[in-house]
């Protein structure tokens, strides 16, 4: 795996070093992107957890709704960690009036749906493709209410969708990068990177 691919890991706001930190315990070759033609060579990129509207806002200021959008078309897959998740769905069911998505995942998803900063906690997940449960930690997280047809279910928490994949989109609503559990990670750049799409 190291070396194979480059990953990169949107870095306006949030938990985007520990995504890296993630990658290179893996041995994968990443960058932390801050400006659209830092997406160049990448073959996957990460969305992290942040504030969605915050990052949103950021993403329209530097210009990568466009260049997301173009890199993707090219064949760059994405993976959005819970404020990401909600920045690839194509439907957010309480959007903010002026809210804009990249649109790429079909799939429906509730911003702050688990609740305010005090409702955070942490759960065992049963997730498809990994042979042991994964520690979620969810921080006024989202979840995804609805998913289209060949949108896989990649996990749930007390019957409410967490974690999805679609070829080569996959959406969490949790933070995956802050258990120091590389599994989801290794799932992306193994498993979803280079998948074909439906």
């Amino acid at each position: 795996m190291a070396g194979s691919v480059k990953i990169g890991v949107l870095a306006l706001q949030g938990a985007f070093r520990e995504h890296i930190y993630a990658f290179e315990a893996l041995g994968v070759s990443t960058v932390a992107v801050r400006l659209p033609d830092q997406l160049e060579g990448c073959a996957g990129l990460v969305i992290p957890g942040g504030e969605s509207t915050a990052i949103g806002k950021l993403m329209a200021t530097y210009g990568f709704y466009e260049a997301v959008a173009q890199h993707y078309e090219a064949g760059m897959a994405v993976w959005g960690t819970c404020a990401g998740a909600i920045l690839i769905a194509r439907n957010v069911l309480d959007a903010l009036p002026d809210q804009r998505t990249l649109g790429l995942m079909d799939i429906s998803v509730r911003r702050n749906a688990y609740g305010r900063q005090v409702d955070s906690f942490e759960a065992d997940l049963d997730v498809v493709g990994l042979d042991q449960p994964f520690r979620g930690v969810f921080i006024r997280a989202p979840w995804i209410e609805a998913v289209a047809e060949g949108v896989e279910v990649l996990s749930q928490h007390d019957g409410r969708i967490v974690a999805a994949r679609e070829g080569d989109l996959m959406a969490t609503s949790f933070h995956p990068e802050l258990t120091g559990d590389p599994r989801f990670h290794r799932l992306f750049v193994e498993r979803v990177v280079g998948a074909p799409r439906r």
